[in-house]
């Protein structure tokens, strides 16, 4: 199956023109060696073994960067299959397409020497072409982002065609009825963190003045929010679930507090989760009065209507 991701080159697509002319796209993140063969079949097995080495080349990082940063080497040298499709800002308000044509290579001494080769699609996507939910979804934050489930809209504007107009968002903390019409929760809360409740006492994670703690990729999936306390000593899980919440969702949280536990956290740093949905029920209540570090927050949507007055429209 063809997959669809929307890839940064370089920092603000620095070096999109030149991996343009040279039908290229690739990483970096300072680990300056031929990874052929040291793939292994899982990324996190690739980051057991390079996330020593990262943090050896970069004392002054913690393994939360060291682990995006792996990880983000993983998939775009090994994960991404030929014939997948990559979308690469080009600085400028537009998206390059290209198809993923060769495995990895090295290319010493380069910029992006992790690269694999590709062919550029002679068409532009503009941003403003997309839907809002593509837009918010090539938006993220982070080097690369799976776009695969809108890969009918992106065909669509391959193509040259324009998907259906949808409902615009103002995604203003004033119109919190926005994101309970588009389910764009999660971009919500990023937006407005400083303004929740959990601003006062966390930040999501950041490295370098941008935001990484946003989809951070783990083992068995993604976490919707990574943050970390303002005295840095306690790092939050945040699952978000737009709607009614089972006791499910219980283990799942668990599951990526343990990888955070486990491959993330310092020595002196502690794992707390959050779940925050729009309703609970028995059974969750019951399965968090035994956990004694992962809370429940409820959401809240006003929708309000107003009369029109047509006397004032004569």
């Amino acid at each position: 199956m063809k997959t669809y991701y929307r890839l940064m080159l370089g920092a603000k697509s620095i070096y999109a023109k030149e991996c343009f002319s040279g039908n290229f796209v690739g990483v970096d993140f300072g680990i300056h060696m031929d990874l052929t063969g040291r793939f292994h079949n899982t990324w996190r097995e690739f980051n057991k073994e390079f996330i020593p080495v990262y943090l050896e080349k970069h004392p002054e990082k913690k393994k939360v960067t060291a682990g995006l940063a792996c990880a983000t080497i993983w998939v775009v040298s090994h994960y991404l299959k030929i014939g997948d499709i990559v979308l690469c800002p080009n600085g400028e308000g537009s998206y390059m397409v290209g198809e993923i044509q060769s495995g990895y290579f090295y290319q010493a001494g380069q910029i992006l020497p992790h690269r694999r080769t590709v062919k550029w699609y002679p068409v532009l996507i503009e941003r403003s072409a997309m839907s809002d939910a593509l837009k918010n979804s090539t938006g993220a934050i982070a080097t690369y982002c799976d776009i695969t489930k809108y890969s009918e809209e992106i065909e669509n504007l391959i193509g040259g065609n324009k998907p259906p107009t949808i409902i615009s968002s103002d995604e203003s903390i004033e119109d919190p009825s926005v994101f309970a019409l588009e389910k764009h929760l999660e971009d919500f809360l990023v937006q407005n963190w400083s303004h929740c409740e959990l601003g006062k006492h966390y930040n999501i994670y950041e490295e370098d003045g941008e935001l990484v703690g946003q989809q951070y990729p783990t083992d068995t999936g993604n976490i919707d929010i990574l943050a970390i306390s303002k005295n840095k000593k306690t790092l939050l899980v945040v699952e978000l679930k737009k709607g009614r919440v089972s006791d499910n969702v219980v283990g799942q949280i668990q599951r990526y507090m343990g990888y955070v536990k486990e491959e993330l956290a310092e020595t002196n740093q502690k794992v707390h989760g959050v779940i925050i949905g729009l309703e609970d029920d028995l059974r969750i209540r019951r399965a968090l009065s035994v956990t004694n570090n992962i809370e429940f927050y409820r959401y809240q949507v006003s929708f309000k209507l107003f009369k029109s007055d047509h006397e004032s429209c004569r």
